[in-house]
């Protein structure tokens, strides 16, 4: 790893807790029900995962293909977002969910900024179209949170749609993914000049954690989901988590 330079660690504008997709698994992850059922568990902030339809539209979806999550079938990113929004994305889940569409990142900005709450946006590009995303999406949430005092949070294991984001709209926040390799992270995270970096829960020692702060840069974790790795995390002075147990975790 590199030298780091030190800076001052700025307040971080975030709740501490933040539900993974919406509501975790309670509810059919990256829709809308999915972001109400977390706020009526108390959570305030929101990851989701945004591609791009094959019209240029950002949407919210996890996976490359269709199958998992909707009634769809093939790559997402090959259909209009006239097709999209026409698929189940909630039957997969359980029946009471039943019709709920995919929907697009304008309209989860309208639900976030008319409920306060706030969002991390991680950039999910179908694969060959990184740096299109990463511009598309920093673009579109430039657009829909103008008047936001906290602007979304861009995040991406992709550095090329990390890159494309901070070249379209530098003023967002981003922060850069990491699941199991840590050597050279924090290199590449202070070349993106992001805010943050969004590990692993395993990733996080004494010496990560340190490292990071050190250079001015925040801490999250994910995908926390027991109580001891969330006391272990935050003794180590974590910023934020993301969970899936948003009936477990009271959000402070």
């Amino acid at each position: 790893m590199g030298t780091h330079m030190q800076y001052p660690l700025l307040p971080w504008p975030y709740p501490r807790w933040i539900a993974h997709r919406g509501a975790g698994k309670l509810a059919p992850e990256n829709t809308l029900a999915a972001f109400r059922l977390g706020a009526a568990h108390g959570y305030r902030m929101f990851e989701c995962d945004v591609k791009l339809s094959v019209d240029g539209v950002p949407f919210l979806l996890h996976d490359a293909t269709l199958e998992r999550t909707t009634n769809g079938q093939g790559l997402a990113g090959d259909m209009s977002m006239d097709r999209l929004c026409q698929l189940d994305a909630g039957s997969w889940h359980s029946s009471p969910f039943a019709a709920e569409p995919i929907p697009t990142l304008e309209a989860l900005a309208l639900h976030c900024q008319a409920q306060g709450w706030k969002l991390n946006i991680e950039i999910k590009p179908t694969p060959g179209q990184e740096a299109e995303t990463g511009r598309r999406v920093a673009l579109a949430a430039q657009a829909l949170w103008t008047k936001a005092e906290v602007p979304p949070l861009l995040t991406s294991f992709q550095p090329d749609s990390l890159a494309a984001a901070q070249q379209a709209a530098p003023e967002l926040p981003r922060g850069l993914l990491l699941d199991r390799r840590w050597e050279g992270g924090l290199d590449l995270a202070q070349r993106l000049q992001c805010v943050a970096m969004v590990c692993h829960h395993s990733l996080w020692t004494d010496h990560t954690v340190q490292q990071t702060h050190a250079a001015g840069l925040h801490t999250l974790a994910y995908t926390v989901n027991d109580s001891n790795t969330a006391q272990r995390l935050w003794a180590l002075g974590m910023q934020s988590l993301i969970t899936d147990q948003v009936d477990v975790f009271k959000p402070e």
